[in-house]
């Protein structure tokens, strides 16, 4: 197999399903050498289970590519080592990673655990941490590679009874944007995507109102392998001048997001007193308030592309 990935090796996390496995196998058909990472979990980090893992590997092999199954977990930094051990000692190189492994455990804040969000950071910002540590020796060392992270919208605008995972996704974004920046002197390049796809994950959403139901179905007709090859592309040389971006996909659609910047100002030459600011500061910035849903239904409009 041929294609933009030709000669590249690719390590992609949580693999054997969903947006993963549609990574994994449009990277193959792109000529790239796959690191299958999937521990098996469930949505939520229960249990495990080698078959999700292999069957990928099984299908690329079956196109006549190169993949190899990893087991690890990323929230481990050994086993997130080992993701990146595997590439190098089987196919000589890693020129790109996915980090797209994540869980959920969802729940509203005020019964939210201390379990529930540590093992939500661990897997969904530690573990990209620990595999982007592990492949930044080899990426210095040849002074190329790409970073590709998978963020959400539920960081980017926020989301009931996900405090841990919206958390966790945005911590992310600031992780690879500090990546970017460190790593430009030496060629790298790290990027975000906020997937809107139907998966796993995405099935936990509730459907119980009539609105909520809408919601899903709409999300049903965004099949995840309309995700793939916005990865192919930022894993590719071609996007060797795109870096510190966050991109988001939807069905046909590509969203790019603007960063945090200023948006009103006002300046008082005594200094503000409490009581200036909710006469005169706060009536003035109000209008540019901006709410999670006025937010929401401003970037995606109900009937996607």
């Amino acid at each position: 197999m041929s294609g933009m990935l030709t000669g590249k090796v690719v390590a992609i996390t949580g693999a054997g399903r969903g947006v993963g496995r549609e990574i994994a196998l449009l990277c193959a058909r792109h000529g790239a050498a796959i690191v299958v990472n999937d521990p098996g979990v469930g949505g939520g980090g229960e249990g495990g289970d080698a078959g999700p893992a292999q069957d990928v590997v099984n299908e690329i092999i079956a196109l006549g590519g190169k993949a190899h199954a990893n087991l690890a977990s990323v929230a481990d930094p050994l086993g997130a080592a080992s993701i990146i051990e595997d590439a190098v000692q089987r196919f000589g190189r890693i020129d790109a990673v996915v980090n797209n492994a994540g869980i959920l455990r969802d729940t509203i804040w005020h019964k939210m655990s201390h379990e529930d969000w540590r093992a939500v950071i661990d897997v969904n910002l530690n573990g990209p941490f620990n595999v982007c540590k592990a492949a930044t020796p080899y990426f210095r060392e040849q002074q190329s590679g790409s970073f590709i992270h998978f963020t959400s919208t539920s960081g980017l605008i926020g989301n009931i009874g996900q405090a841990n995972y919206s958390a966790a996704k945005l911590g992310l974004v600031a992780l690879s944007q500090s990546i970017a920046l460190d790593m430009a002197r030496a060629g790298v390049r790290s990027n975000c995507i906020a997937p809107f796809a139907w998966s796993r994950m995405t099935a936990s959403i509730p459907a119980e109102t009539p609105e909520q139901q809408q919601r899903v179905e709409r999300l049903k007709t965004m099949s995840a392998d309309k995700i793939a090859p916005l990865v192919v592309y930022l894993a590719s040389d071609a996007s060797k001048d795109v870096t510190n971006q966050i991109f988001s996909v939807r069905k046909n659609e590509i969203v790019l997001y603007n960063k945090p910047r200023p948006v009103r100002s006002m300046t008082k030459l005594e200094g503000w007193t409490p009581e200036a600011i909710a006469d005169e500061l706060i009536p003035a910035f109000r209008p540019s308030f901006a709410r999670a849903d006025e937010v929401s239904a401003h970037v995606f409009p109900y009937d996607p592309i």
